[in-house]
């Protein structure tokens, strides 16, 4: 059975600390899983308090998302135009903005090639040989079309440094204001299972001879605003493929152009499903919205084999919006099969969904959105209650 890779965004925050001592010149040793956290935290100001939580000044920066895509199956490409509009919550007058421009990982003079080392086992598959050297002849990256101004429509001077982007700004962005500007951009699609860099398992596509499909898993995929924050001003450190990096909040409006036969999944909510579905599956999706003990399947397996079998020359175009999220992610395939159930989380009743293709089942169609309500219902019970109107699995 083909391998299905769980699509995950993790933020993982980890804290070591250690005893002071009078004179130490060497490293200070980790303790153990159950050491004190030391003196680790930042010195308390008016912005964080000595925990850590939010100080009577605190503040956060914001930005605020209009995407406009396309994908196209037949160069398994994406070109693509966005407008940021970044609000300046901070003490500080900036001069100049960073962005994250991680899709430049894959790309031929990437710094993880570099920085990257690896050990000889007893034996090793030409794959993960090839996958490990970099061998494959792939070259990826951003082609950054244009970067201007939203209102006067002149262009802004930037600079990119591998997988980061310096925009500068017109005129100094002072305390409560807001600038908007367009980036216009485009970069070919890697193959998650060739292996081009590290980052070949958070982002792109995967091809299914057997019925001659691609399944596309899209994340990093757009230039994103770097945090600044008072604790070390601009994150703005090279993105080398191992971890995550956290990025300010705000709100996304997303219109996603992909084959009319394709079935999208992506943050936040679809807009407009009576568009993009059929009656019968638009019906499907409307009976999820309150049905609470087992899931419902929306688009089912034998549509999904139906679609397999052609290839539709029109196109459609799926719109999303996510209010007050940290990035943007979708998935897109003719391929998928996609079921969905309402979880009762305080006064909410957000989806539990999953997407797949037919090779993940009965194993998916059977457990996939059950671990999705689960979790999110053992997370409600233990943090918070859920926040957001769905949780999906791809």
């Amino acid at each position: 059975m083909k391998r299905i890779y769980f699509f995950l965004v993790t933020l993982i925050v980890f804290q070591t600390g250690w005893t002071q001592e009078p004179v130490k010149t060497e490293s200070p040793k980790w303790q153990g899983k159950f050491e004190q956290m030391g003196q680790m935290l930042p010195t308390p100001n008016e912005y964080r308090t000595g925990s850590g939580a939010p100080g009577p000044r605190y503040w956060q920066q914001k930005a605020d998302y209009v995407i406009t895509a396309e994908l196209n199956d037949e160069t398994q490409s994406i070109q693509g135009s966005e407008t940021i509009t970044y609000t300046n919550n901070s003490p500080d007058i900036l001069k100049y903005l960073w962005l994250q421009v991680d899709q430049n990982i894959n790309a031929r003079d990437n710094n993880t090639k570099k920085t990257t080392s690896y050990s000889v086992k007893d034996s090793v598959s030409s794959k993960d040989l090839a996958g490990n050297l970099a061998l494959y002849d792939f070259n990826g990256g951003y082609n950054i079309a244009s970067i201007k101004d939203a209102v006067t429509r002149l262009s802004l001077n930037y600079f990119i440094n591998q997988t980061m982007m310096r925009v500068d700004l017109p005129k100094p962005l002072s305390t409560g204001e807001k600038f908007s500007f367009q980036v216009e951009w485009s970069y070919p699609i890697n193959d998650r299972m060739q292996g081009v860099t590290p980052n070949d398992g958070r982002s792109g596509y995967e091809y299914f001879p057997e019925d001659g499909n691609y399944l596309y898993a899209i994340a990093q995929w757009f230039p994103r605003m770097c945090v600044y924050d008072d604790a070390v001003g601009w994150q703005n450190k090279q993105f080398l493929g191992r971890g995550e990096f956290t990025l300010p909040f705000g709100d996304y409006k997303v219109r996603l152009t992909v084959p009319a036969d394709h079935i999208v999944a992506g943050t936040g909510t679809v807009k407009n499903a009576k568009e993009v579905l059929t009656p019968d599956q638009f019906a499907r999706y409307e009976k999820a919205k309150s049905t609470f003990d087992k899931p419902v399947i929306i688009c089912t397996q034998d549509e999904a084999i139906q679609r397999e079998k052609s290839r539709a020359k029109e196109k459609k175009v799926w719109e999303f919006e996510a209010t007050n999220v940290r990035d943007f992610a979708f998935a897109t395939s003719r391929k998928f099969i996609w079921d969905a159930q309402a979880v009762k989380i305080g006064d909410k009743t957000p989806l539990a969904m999953s997407f797949y293709p037919k090779e993940g089942n009965p194993l998916w169609e059977e457990e996939s959105t059950k671990a999705v309500k689960n979790t999110i219902t053992t997370y409600s019970k233990y943090t918070i209650d859920y926040p957001y109107p769905q949780a999906t699995s791809v």
